[in-house]
């Protein structure tokens, strides 16, 4: 009886030492936290969200791939848009593929070199881009990111599907003027995001994008509208730098406009989870920099985005600025 009580009290203590290891090292995670995920998240969805704006305007400014047989303005003209640091190769336009290369001009604090070509899904079959359910492959050719400031980089490759859902183009929205929106979804899976350390995250995007034109500004909201490990409205889901796994589900749909930048959005909110920690990543975008939410007015952008961090009855943040 008494060795079996003192093989208890073994056992006991052998737990206790257990559960009080685990607390402490999720403590110790707690506050190494840097929000570093949540930041690596942002840059790979916001260049995303740049790459598709410059697939949306070429795909419009084409009559091959856009289906019309006249027109000449330019979207980037109604845009504003006076440098791209890219060009244009039509050779196979006539058979609904072009390629947009990029020629390493700074742009904006950022150089972007590589590829993205552009291929119109069942083109012979007569699909143009301006028609609802056309399908639009997007493939990704060492298209690399550097921002120009501290030198740091993303470099996309792997392959995307763009659906315009709804028809027409940002011809249609920004030069006719025809349609008061448009909504586009973006899917791929396993698109390698290759970061400046030289380690590879992996990225399923899924994400809605409705685009208008209000007081001559043009606006887009983007939603999640994937699934994974039970959840969903999510806008990409994968692995990590890292190699954890994670999730980053959209709260509130995400905004931005071309006053303040693809790059600043000016409202939403998401929750990041990453595999390897006991809590989430919890995202505010559009505040000031303190980290409140800001009213963006016609001269006004926010300063940032916010991450905050919970772990029991303690809350952490960083406070990002989009610049």
């Amino acid at each position: 009886m008494k060795t079996k009580g003192l093989l208890f009290g073994i056992s006991g203590l052998m737990l206790a030492s257990v559960l009080t290891f685990t607390a402490c090292k999720k403590k110790q995670e707690f506050k190494k936290e840097d929000g570093q995920a949540s930041a690596d998240n942002r840059t790979v969805q916001s260049e995303n969200d740049a790459a598709v704006n410059d697939v949306n305007t070429e795909i419009g400014n084409n009559t091959f791939l856009h289906g019309r047989t006249s027109g000449t303005a330019s979207i980037k003209n109604a845009l504003g848009i006076t440098a791209t640091g890219y060009t244009i190769d039509t050779t196979g336009a006539h058979l609904g593929t072009i390629k947009i290369n990029y020629d390493g001009t700074t742009i904006n604090n950022r150089t972007r070199t590589g590829s993205i070509r552009l291929t119109i899904q069942n083109y012979a079959s007569g699909k143009r881009w301006k028609q609802a359910g056309c399908v639009l492959q997007v493939d990704y050719l060492s298209y690399k990111i550097t921002r120009a400031s501290d030198s740091k980089s993303v470099q996309f490759n792997g392959t995307q599907l763009l659906t315009n859902e709804t028809g027409g183009s940002w011809w249609e929205l920004l030069i006719l003027k025809t349609q008061s929106s448009l909504a586009t979804s973006v899917t791929g899976t396993n698109l390698n995001v290759l970061f400046e350390d030289g380690k590879t995250a992996v990225y399923n995007i899924n994400r809605r994008f409705t685009y208008t034109f209000p007081n001559n500004i043009l606006t887009c909201t983007g939603e999640g509208i994937g699934s994974s490990n039970n959840l969903s409205s999510l806008e990409n889901y994968g692995t990590t730098r890292d190699g954890d796994a994670f999730t980053s589900q959209v709260s509130t749909p995400i905004v931005w406009n071309f006053t303040c930048g693809w790059w600043a959005p000016i409202q939403g909110e998401a929750v990041i989870k990453v595999d390897s920690k006991d809590f989430s990543l919890d995202c505010t975008f559009g505040v000031d920099a303190s980290g409140n939410p800001v009213s963006v007015g016609a001269n006004q952008c926010p300063y940032g985005w916010k991450v905050e961090w919970s772990y029991k009855n303690k809350t952490s943040k960083k406070i990002f600025g989009y610049s």
